[in-house]
């Protein structure tokens, strides 16, 4: 029988309970608002923006800026910021601040490529003193608490989490959220979960675990092996909520379409939908994944010029 999120534990982080301690992790091109909103009406307990550049907050660029868009019932609500300098990171978590926004999750564990060549993300991971600056800067200009998101290590010679983390802490984090790969790995092969634990022995602030987490089972699985205080999701939950209700996705067209139109009425409420198209219907794909005719659904999907064709071809579906 898959547990239920109330069989997770609850988590608290500075002065922030989270019950369960299950989270929607940032996600680059579709952890935005509605996504977000899906995923707390099914049962996350906290959703992280997409990572929000400290520059492009800092220097007032709108693109940016619309990235904490959110609402009360979103609450709590994590902000994501990624930056290589840390006075930039401090300006910017002051802006975050002034937001209605519970936590700040600074990321030292992004891999793609065009983030770590400027010295982001998990690049930071090779360089101790710069990110224990970043850390301090940030804290130092917010009284929310602040989570450290990064990998087991740059390549599987150079495993250093376990000390990344045990910096963190000295640096003032509240959390660490840990996945369980290298940067040399990006998403392939498997999450150590080995290394969750020994971060966990490493530190006495609360550890979030991420890697490999498809399901309620699957988290508490983590918890019981790790010691972890919480889990995070990501890539798991595309196409998914259900994940966050200890549900299984739905085998069906028709079981799933509910969950669809839901998302696309949050998209029409919260996002310029015609303008920001493409975005929406690669959230609508992942929906279709593993069902029968999947392909030429996601194709139909893609040629649909406006949200107005969309929502058509979704009712087409829902009468055959």
């Amino acid at each position: 029988m898959t547990p239920s999120p109330a069989r997770l534990p609850s988590l608290t982080i500075g002065s922030v309970q989270l019950s369960p301690g299950l989270l929607l992790a940032p996600l680059a091109g579709y952890t935005d608002l509605p996504f977000r909103l899906l995923c707390k009406e099914n049962g996350a307990s906290c959703c992280v923006s997409e990572m929000v550049s400290s520059h492009g907050l800092t220097f007032a660029q709108q693109n940016t800026r619309d990235l904490l868009q959110t609402i009360v019932t979103e609450r709590p609500f994590a902000v994501q910021l990624f930056g290589n300098n840390a006075e930039l990171m401090g300006r910017a978590a002051a802006i975050v601040s002034e937001c209605p926004v519970d936590l700040i999750d600074i990321n030292m564990g992004c891999p793609v490529r065009k983030v770590v060549k400027k010295g982001c993300g998990a690049a930071l991971m090779k360089d101790l003193h710069l990110a224990e600056s970043i850390i301090q800067s940030v804290c130092a200009q917010t009284s929310l608490p602040v989570t450290v998101k990064f990998r087991s290590g740059w390549t599987e010679s150079t495993i250093n989490a376990p000390e990344f983390a045990a910096m963190t802490e000295a640096a003032g984090a509240a959390a660490v959220i840990v996945h369980g790969r290298t940067w040399a790995q990006g998403f392939g092969g498997y999450a150590d979960w080995e290394i969750i634990k020994k971060v966990k022995e490493a530190v006495t602030i609360p550890v979030i675990g991420n890697g490999d987490v498809h399901s309620c089972t699957d988290g508490l699985a983590m918890i019981q092996t790790t010691g972890c205080d919480g889990v995070m999701v990501g890539r798991a939950a595309l196409g998914n909520p259900w994940l966050f209700s200890g549900s299984e996705k739905p085998a069906t067209l028709a079981a799933r379409l509910p969950l669809i139109k839901r998302y696309l009425q949050l998209a029409q409420q919260f996002l310029p939908v015609n303008r920001v198209l493409f975005r929406v219907k690669l959230q609508v794909v992942k929906f279709l994944t593993g069902l029968p005719g999947a392909t030429r659904m996601r194709l139909a999907v893609i040629d649909c010029t406006n949200i107005e064709e969309l929502t058509g071809f979704l009712d087409q579906l829902a009468e055959q």
